[in-house]
């Protein structure tokens, strides 16, 4: 049954034939809100909708810039927003449920232009040369790149499920967007926070955030909704001037090119070295985004390399060619710097991951020995000690006791001294199973979407299926570390996960630069997939919702996207040449690169010394932050100098970041730093200010 706004159970409510027994048993799980709607046709519409908007806008910075956002927290604000202005006329109110598969429907079709690899996978074919590409295809039409979009957007999707469990419900690791958008959607549903175990503490919370959103006890309910409605008038009208001023930018900036490089610094500098700025708000915004850390972290990188490597390049006679050039000039130059700091950042991050997974799992297979040991030893002095029946029988009652209770959970689960999962079973309970997604569902997708690529990369790129197969299969585990490190630090290392496939296939299809190029898109997307999905599954794990729902929102997304996302590009690539001034494709060239160094193709002159360097730095930094993430105490003691370890781990060197600042010329790093660093200074004046209202605020 849909009633009038699209809701669709998806077995959210009492099942039909179902039995006492069968209620009684599900408060043994986790709950899942059954008084609301999951998942409704108007959540999924809307979501679509705005992750459109997304698609376009993540298509377009990609191509400038190699970064897009997943836009979870803006997915969730914006439909808000939307059904708030539609309340009035709302026969069922729109819950939190619905906003969880909004947000889920959202990210799915906005971040396919970095999981289809629409901003570095398929420009990069387009740069090949005519000896590189042996005859194969390197540019497609619409049809085809539906069809490779189609090959990449399935797997990773399915073979995030069966992760869900570990990852979310035993380990609880804290994939902090995921987190903040369940934080962000409680505060817009006057919820309390879903991360606060202490009733009190909850209590609490829920007083503050509703004295900050206008509901006190001393205002009346109808001055509060009065209050409550200018508030989002005045946040739409933002919104809306926002949108108005950066549209009106782009639209000047088209017929008027020289106020997207203004030369702030000087012409010299502007016109020799490329240090100009692009006042775009569009940037300023994404820096917003991105954060204050990250984006200074990119501005370093930028004067690192734009300021002090490139200049020495060139005087060096190293890079004598323009500046801007890929093959002469010391942007070309600069980039292998940058590519060795992603490579040695990504690389190592992961390591550490596999290793800290493996020195758990051994943790946990040695428990599990000796707890069978233990108990098998139990068994046999309990039997020799007893002489009765009565005592044999009442021992066996205590065996079978300790075997469902405290005991074997000691053994045989995560515990506390494991690190990652809480010591009681009650603490490890998942939802129901039919609000879970069946298995053989999870499986049969996995490996349909699987002969799918296959199929599909034989048809487009004339690559062996078996030879596809591989890159699938390697894709999988390098997905499991790509989430695992996304549910601890909240990045998940796509280009670093591509550049270990693209290794790994130098040896298996060498001197096959398509293959390459292919074998590492099929890695990202794999890893980029099964990480949107699980940030989505951990905002609605901890919201009680539908894990079903949300994975009916992201498969209908993903789909959705698809056709989206190659119809922008081909109308980008028809308005814009790709690459090109307007869409210089940077993360393009890092691909190709890292293809033909695997394949044996030379390093530009005098480059290697200082990628020894920067890999040196840039291999330490992710070792030296686990010493840091180990120290017991508050503070991090630097010679005399004490510092939070909090802030310690804020601003520790992203090496992406550094990477991103490298590889883009300055005039897309300068604005988004400055949109982050007016962010913050604003945000402290309204926090110094007014700290319970600055704190929903700035959620929002």
């Amino acid at each position: 049954m849909v009633d009038r706004t699209g809701y669709i159970p998806l077995d959210n409510g009492s099942a039909v034939g179902q039995t006492h027994n069968d209620r009684v048993s599900e408060n043994h799980y986790h709950k899942v809100d059954t008084s609301q709607p999951q998942f409704t046709w108007r959540a999924v519409i809307v979501g679509l909708l705005f992750g459109t908007i997304l698609c376009f806008s993540n298509l377009w910075f990609g191509l400038q810039s190699g970064w897009i956002s997943m836009m979870s927290l803006q997915s969730s604000l914006v439909g808000f927003a939307v059904f708030k202005a539609l309340e009035h006329i709302l026969d069922i109110p729109f819950g939190p449920a619905e906003n969880v598969v909004l947000q889920s429907t959202a990210v799915a079709t906005a971040t396919m232009p970095l999981a289809g690899g629409f901003v570095g996978i398929l420009p990069a074919l387009k740069l090949l040369e005519p000896e590189e590409s042996k005859g194969a295809r390197t540019e497609l039409n619409f049809g085809q790149l539906c069809a490779w979009g189609m090959a990449l957007a399935f797997f990773g999707v399915f073979f995030a499920i069966p992760l869900r469990k570990q990852t979310i419900i035993r380990e609880k690791l804290k994939f902090p967007s995921g987190t903040a958008t369940a934080q962000m959607i409680s505060v817009l549903h006057k919820r309390s926070d879903p991360t606060l175990q202490c009733d009190v503490v909850a209590a609490s919370h829920s007083a503050i955030t509703a004295d900050a959103i206008g509901d006190s006890d001393s205002t009346s309910d109808q001055d509060s909704k009065y209050i409550d409605d200018v508030k989002w008038i005045t946040k739409l009208l933002a919104l809306f001037v926002s949108f108005l001023l950066s549209g009106a930018y782009a639209l000047l900036s088209h017929f008027f090119p020289i106020i997207s490089a203004l030369p702030i610094f000087g012409s010299r500098l502007s016109r020799d070295w490329a240090w100009n700025l692009m006042p775009s708000l569009s940037y300023a915004g994404q820096g917003i985004i991105m954060g204050l850390p990250t984006c200074m972290w990119m501005l370093v990188g930028s004067v690192v390399g734009w300021g002090i490597l490139s200049p020495l390049a060139r005087n060096a006679g190293w890079a004598p060619g323009v500046v801007t050039d890929w093959k002469t000039g010391s942007r070309g130059w600069i980039l292998w710097i940058s590519l060795a700091v992603m490579i040695s950042d990504s690389v190592i991050s992961l390591g550490l991951v596999a290793a800290k997974e493996a020195r758990n799992a051994y943790a946990r297979f040695s428990r599990s020995v000796h707890g069978r040991q233990h108990q098998r030893q139990t068994l046999i002095d309990q039997q020799r000690n007893n002489s009765t029946t009565e005592v044999t029988h009442s021992s066996h009652d205590d065996y079978d006791m300790d075997q469902s209770g405290n005991e074997t959970q000691t053994y045989f689960a995560d515990s506390p001294d494991s690190g990652h999962a809480e010591p009681s079973d009650q603490q490890n309970i998942d939802v129901s199973p039919r609000f879970l997604i069946p298995a053989w569902i999870t499986w049969s997708g996995l490996a349909g979407s699987t002969l799918l690529c296959m199929g599909i990369i034989f048809a487009l790129f004339d690559v062996p299926m078996y030879d596809t197969l591989i890159a699938v299969l390697l894709a999988l585990p390098l997905a499991i570390l790509g989430v695992r490190a996304l549910g601890e630090t909240d990045l998940n290392p796509v280009s670093g996960i591509g550049k270990v496939s693209q290794v790994v296939f130098a040896g298996v299809m060498p001197g096959n630069l398509v293959g390459n190029l292919v074998a590492g898109g099929i890695a990202e997307a794999g890893a980029q997939q099964a990480g949107d999905l699980m940030q989505d599954l951990k905002t609605g794990h901890l919201l009680n919702a539908s894990p079903r729902a949300q994975f009916c929102g992201q498969m209908i997304g993903s789909v959705f996207s698809v056709f989206v996302t190659a119809g922008a590009y081909l109308l980008y690539n028809k308005v814009y040449p790709i690459p090109g001034p307007q869409f210089p494709v940077p993360t393009a060239q890092v691909w190709l690169d890292m293809a033909r160094l695997v394949n044996g193709h030379p390093l530009p002159p005098h480059v290697w010394p200082f990628i020894n360097a920067f890999s040196i730095i840039f291999i330490a930094l992710p070792i030296a932050g686990v010493f840091v993430d180990r120290v017991k105490t508050d503070v991090v003691f630097v010679g005399p100098w004490g510092i939070k370890k909090a802030t310690v781990k804020r601003w520790w060197p992203s090496g992406i970041a550094f990477a991103i600042g490298i590889y883009n010329t300055p005039n897309f790093t300068l604005m988004r730093a400055i949109g982050a660093i007016t962010t913050s200074i604003v945000t402290e004046i309204i926090i110094s200010r007014n700290k319970p209202l600055a704190v929903v605020d700035l959620e929002a």
